[in-house]
């Protein structure tokens, strides 16, 4: 979701249009003053009080501003100034072109000599105001926009209950909402709106500030109503696309963040947001291109790296989202939801030892938070840190004592630590708060099997299989559970589905092969017991095969290719199927400019035989 905390409707234009027409103002009432009191340049009778290069100066300078000519309207109030500094309208007319220029440091240094000298005029005052918002120092702009505000209401003239141009008003809400007075924010955005009711911007700033509160339908008709009135408004567009996206109406939301896309093609933080939508309307590979189209956009925004990287994560290619990551946080270190990403990242390339103090700072900044500890745990977990393990997860039950999750691991942590007594109810804990699961109890019945406790383990794990019965280890161990338990036939059925779900395993076939055998059906056993030990010939010839064909590789690699290719000769005629015998035998002969044979072994490396028994 767009980050509505930063979005700043319209800063500058406005800003500037409406100083030159209070300098204009200013000038106005100053050349009154001056004709009331006879003090002009053709007033020669009189000796005045204000030195005429000045007032030249300030006329040239009023000239200037009404052309547009902000550098000599600069110059001329600025000799006006330097000549009769105690004159406050020279220093309220410096100061507003000096903010039409950009230069607010000074324009608030004149601006504030201005209030000094004449407290009482409220257009020096609003500039005042508008030049504290645009440097960030709204609590001082606030103390001005309440006093203007006040003395305002108390004008007879006053043709609203604010009495402020929406200008005024929206400034003042910005300064609002800067300093989290949201509320009030809206209030006096919503009064610049009626005020201005045909501006495209001020709905959309009224919009953000519904946004900021996750009024998300108030936003979107603001947002709507902004681009009704500017149809070419991507900002707008964007902003609406992303209130729609936080509704849940994500079709809407891909159409209009399309629009914003396509009026602001250079916009990184529109491509961003479209990917999102693409994300949340199971796109990927949309949002995967818009996210990239960001990033070239953009090198140095990190959303749209973060958003990419975690699509990436989801859809299993962590390798690609580890330098992203790696980038965002260099970039942005305070992030924890990036930093947290990066540890999840890394303990999924087998990186615990890296991925630990990114996983101990998301757990510091949120010490509730079952999934920091679940990760954290696991990390130690991959560091074979066990005792640290145990201590994560007994820390997140403490917050989380309903937590499925945070029970199981905590149950396999203390069986890893051979503490059968502890893990057991953690385990039935686990069992207890997921019904579906099939896990704890598969690992609660071989606990209980260790432990001698054959009828509460045959019960736990009828019942992981009952839940998932596609598990031929846990048939076979549940066949060998009941032949323990003198119970045959129902070891008997367990061992066939074993087999059935893995024919190829000769410890299935061996146990089956004995429980028939105390059944009395002896002609089964010993078919079984022969497919049993062809099995175990085929497994053993494989691991004499693979030992030959690491030797042959090692060879090949120090240039011997005779005895690598003894070796990987001597590997086939220990299993024929061994495809990597058969790839290394290729690489070998190779070497040796036997082209004909190498294809053929490759060959045969890509289509090997299912062993015969």
């Amino acid at each position: 979701m767009i980050d509505f905390q930063n979005v700043r409707a319209h800063k500058a234009a406005p800003l500037k249009m409406h100083s030159l027409h209070i300098l204009l103002f200013l000038a106005a009432g100053f050349a009154a003053h001056l004709s009331e009191t006879g003090q002009t340049n053709s007033s020669s009778a009189a000796q005045p009080s204000i030195n005429q290069e000045a007032l030249a100066a300030y006329s040239a300078g009023t000239a200037a501003a009404t052309n547009n000519d902000l550098k000599t309207a600069e110059a001329q109030f600025a000799k006006f100034v330097g000549l009769e500094p105690q004159i406050e309208e020279g220093h309220s007319a410096l100061g507003a072109v000096l903010m039409r220029l950009g230069k607010l440091p000074q324009a608030i240094t004149e601006l504030e000599k201005a209030r000094e000298l004449k407290p009482g005029d409220i257009s020096a005052h609003i500039n005042l105001a508008l030049a504290y918002e645009q440097t960030g120092a709204n609590k001082k702009a606030l103390v001005l926009f309440r006093e203007v505000e006040a003395e305002v209401r108390q004008k007879p003239a006053a043709d609203s209950s604010h009495g402020l141009p929406s200008y005024v008003l929206e400034a003042y809400a910005r300064s609002l909402a800067a300093t989290g007075q949201l509320p009030a924010a809206t209030s006096k955005m919503k009064a610049a709106v009626a005020e201005s009711s045909q501006n495209a911007e001020l709905h959309d700033a009224l919009g953000t500030l519904y946004a900021q509160q996750r009024r998300w339908s108030a936003a979107a008709s603001e947002f709507k109503e902004a681009v009704r009135l500017q149809p070419r408004f991507a900002a707008a567009h964007l902003h609406l696309g992303a209130a729609l996206a936080a509704q849940q109406q994500v079709l809407a939301a891909i159409q209009e963040l399309n629009l914003a896309s396509a009026q602001a093609p250079e916009s990184a933080v529109a491509a961003t947001e479209l990917g999102k939508a693409y994300v949340a309307n199971n796109e990927d590979d949309e949002a995967v291109a818009e996210f990239q189209r960001a990033i070239r956009l953009d090198s140095a925004y990190m959303d749209a790296k973060y958003q990419l990287a975690e699509l990436l994560q989801r859809t299993g290619n962590n390798p690609d989202a580890v330098p992203l990551l790696r980038q965002v946080v260099a970039a942005e270190p305070d992030n924890a939801e990036a930093g947290a990403s990066l540890g999840l990242a890394l303990l999924l390339a087998g990186n615990a030892k890296d991925a630990i103090p990114l996983l101990k700072r998301k757990l510091e900044q949120r010490p509730r938070d079952a999934t920091a500890h679940l990760n954290l745990a696991a990390a130690y977990l991959q560091m074979n840190e066990l005792d640290e393990a145990v201590r994560v997860l007994s820390s997140g039950l403490e917050n989380n004592p309903g937590n499925y999750q945070l029970h199981y691991n905590l149950g396999l942590a203390l069986k890893l630590k051979d503490d059968n007594a502890g893990a057991i109810p953690e385990l039935a804990a686990a069992a207890k708060l997921n019904s579906s699961a099939y896990e704890p109890h598969y690992t609660l019945g071989v606990l209980y099997m260790q432990d001698g406790q054959y009828d509460e383990a045959a019960r736990e794990l009828s019942m992981a299989m009952k839940l998932h019965p596609d598990n031929a280890d846990g048939w076979a161990t549940l066949g060998s559970l009941y032949r323990k338990m003198d119970k045959l036939p129902e070891a008997a059925d367990a061992l066939r589905e074993a087999i059935r779900q893995m024919p190829d395993v000769p410890d299935s076939h061996l146990t089956l092969a004995t429980v028939l055998a105390q059944q009395g059906n002896a002609a089964e056993a010993a078919a079984e017991r022969k497919k049993g030990a062809e099995l175990e010939r085929v497994v053993m010839n494989r691991q004499r095969a693979t030992v030959s064909t690491n030797s042959g590789n090692a060879l090949l690699q120090k240039g011997q290719v005779a005895d690598a290719i003894e070796r990987f000769q001597e590997a086939l005629n220990q299993d024929p199927n061994y495809a990597e015998a058969h790839r290394g035998l290729a690489n070998a002969l190779e070497r040796q400019g036997k082209k004909e044979e190498a294809a053929a072994e490759r060959q045969k490396a890509n289509n090997p035989e299912r062993p015969q028994l």
